[in-house]
């Protein structure tokens, strides 16, 4: 017999038809569907809602990507402050990283997926996937797998490292305790590079796909040899493939929080963390000036993504959400999706800032279907505010 899930939480006046929508899309789900939605407009809360048994507002989930937006947001700020420049080469922070052919390339080509540096031809151990400067130190070594700057593949597992070692050589601090210390304690979000030993308790393990039959069938034609570009961005070539779903349910991943896919965060702090980066919330400046949101949210990479063998765009560090997800977003909208359905991301143009987090992992992997008529009803009911 179906139970019927519950969805809790508020929503501002105006947004009833978010909580219709969710409400909706949950009643079709199975009985352990768990999940939140969170959305803010120009800085304030105007949806919160979370179902599924034993879910509050306050359950914390691994977002997967997701922690790229966090990573980089960090890089923006450091931009923005002058610290770190984008048409510097690379080797100005990281003079090592100019081995094997890779010294010309430009900061804002390494945050735009065009280092061709995916991986190793060997792979990464788990120890090293949860320690960003390990990653760095390998990869500081390898050679590009395409002429760096001449294309773009999604860096999944990486880029998070590479972008953090620049940024620990230009400051002497790493991006982890940069976005404690500038963007985390400060708005007092649930958005964690690290999630201290205290709040582990609201953790809710990641629970695998459950694939229909047809859905497997094109899963198990997806080009599978182990050298493939999309099996090395991946690890699943190396002596220790890596299990994507069970990734964050490793304790050392979310103690340390590596910057491409360790975070741990509610839907509250997903969309927290994007309306500081757009809007003055509790009364702070938002963080990002508007020409340095500009120059983050341009497209730098759009057209086929070499790892995904599909179409792709992304600005500085962010997806261009508008372009790879949601086309009714702004453009210049800025954000990034993770592998188990969550979603997060702002659009300036509207002064939206989102967050969706989802407990089961979802075919086929990015942000869940259900994003696309979530979000368009936050945007359709901020757009009517305004």
């Amino acid at each position: 017999m179906t139970q019927e899930i519950t969805v809790h939480g508020t929503v501002a006046e105006g947004f009833e038809a978010v909580r219709e929508e969710f409400a909706a899309f949950v009643a079709g789900e199975r009985d352990d569907y768990e999940g939140q939605l969170c959305a803010y407009v120009h800085g304030r809360r105007v949806v919160d809602l979370w179902a599924g048994e034993g879910v509050t507002g306050e359950s914390l989930y691994g977002v997967y990507s997701a922690t790229k937006g966090a990573a980089h947001l960090v890089a923006a700020l450091l931009v923005q402050d002058g610290t770190l420049e984008l048409d510097r080469k690379v080797t100005y922070y990281w003079p090592e990283f100019a081995a094997e052919g890779k010294g010309a390339l430009t900061l804002r080509d390494l945050l735009a997926h065009r280092a061709g540096l995916i991986g190793t031809g060997t792979g990464f151990t788990l120890a090293e996937l949860a320690d960003d400067r390990a990653i760095a130190e390998r990869l500081a070594d390898e050679r590009p797998f395409w002429r760096p700057g001449t294309a773009f593949g999604y860096h999944a597992l990486v880029i998070g490292a590479l972008t953090g070692e620049a940024v620990r050589r230009a400051t002497g601090r790493t991006l982890q305790e940069l976005y404690e210390e500038r963007i985390r304690a400060p708005y007092g979000l649930d958005f964690h590079l690290g999630l201290p030993a205290d709040r582990e308790p609201r953790f809710r393990t990641v629970q695998p796909m459950l694939p229909t039959a047809e859905q497997q069938a094109l899963l198990d034609g997806l080009p599978t040899g182990p050298h493939t570009l999309a099996a090395i961005a991946f690890n699943r070539h190396g002596a220790e493939p890596t299990d994507l779903e069970g990734l964050l349910n490793e304790r050392r991943i979310r103690a340390k929080g590596p910057a491409s896919v360790g975070a741990v965060a509610s839907a509250r702090g997903l969309a927290g963390m994007y309306a500081a980066a757009i809007s003055e919330v509790d009364g702070k400046a938002p963080l990002l000036k508007e020409d340095t949101l500009a120059e983050f949210g341009q497209i730098h990479s759009a057209g086929y993504d070499l790892v995904a063998r599909a179409h792709g765009s992304f600005g500085l560090g962010f997806q261009a959400t508008a372009d790879t997800w949601h086309p009714f977003l702004g453009a210049g909208a800025i954000g990034h999706s993770g592998a188990n359905g969550v979603q997060s991301f702002a659009d300036p143009r509207s002064g939206l800032a989102y967050g969706y987090t989802r407990r089961r992992f979802v075919f086929p992997g990015g942000a869940a279907p259900e994003n696309d008529r979530l979000a368009a009803a936050v945007h359709r009911a901020a757009l009517a505010g305004d």
